[in-house]
Order: structure tokens, then sequence, then C-alpha cells
């Protein structure tokens, strides 16, 4: 499956109102990410590394899978695919390590 399958088939399960689709989609892709950070947090606090977590691996994995359905919504919302928006952003990195400008901030670099 490419990602604008990916994004054609996710939206089948999207359910929210249209006319807030901006708020709705920023808020579930902050939310999930945040879910993801929160596992994450709780391995360093234990004292975990990546060996060591098999189970909790595949908790993140699931997580991530709920990140890329908010990233597909919201590219829906926006009315582009996600095809488009990966392929801008890999022509972005290649800039930036072409100049030089991986490291830094901005998002102009």
């Amino acid at each position: 499956m490419n990602l604008n399958e990916y994004q054609k088939r996710a939206m089948r399960t999207a359910i929210f109102p249209k006319q807030d689709g901006y708020i709705y989609t920023a808020l579930g892709l902050v939310g999930e990410s945040g879910e993801i950070a929160n596992k994450v947090k709780k391995f360093v606090r234990d004292g975990y590394t990546v060996e060591e977590l098999p189970d909790k691996i595949n908790d993140i994995r699931a997580e991530l899978g709920d990140v890329l359905w908010y990233v597909a919504a919201m590219a829906e919302v926006l009315e582009t695919n996600l095809q488009t928006i990966a392929e801008a952003n890999l022509e972005k990195l290649q800039s930036r390590k072409e100049r030089g400008k991986l490291s830094g901030d901005g998002d102009n670099r």
C-alpha cells in the first residue's frame, strides 16, 4: 500500500465535524504524539533500553499508527495527500543537507 492509498482507506473511518476539521485533526495529532512521549518518558524513568522492551515497543508502534491516521486526516482537511507531503519533506531535508543546514533550528534553514 502506498501513502495515498493509506490516506484514502483511513478516511473511511473518519468521524469528525468537517467545519472543525483543522482543530480536530491538530488536537488529535498532538494528543497521540503526547501518548508516545509519555510512554517513552516512562521508559527513561524506569531505566529500560529499547532491547528490553519488545512488548512496550509494540505499544509505541500502535500509537504511531494513530499519529499516522491523524496526519492523513489533516492532509485530507487541507485538501492534499500524504505522497505530496512526504515528497516535499524529503526535498526540504535534502536541500538542508546539501547546504549543511540539517543542524540548527528554524523553519527557513
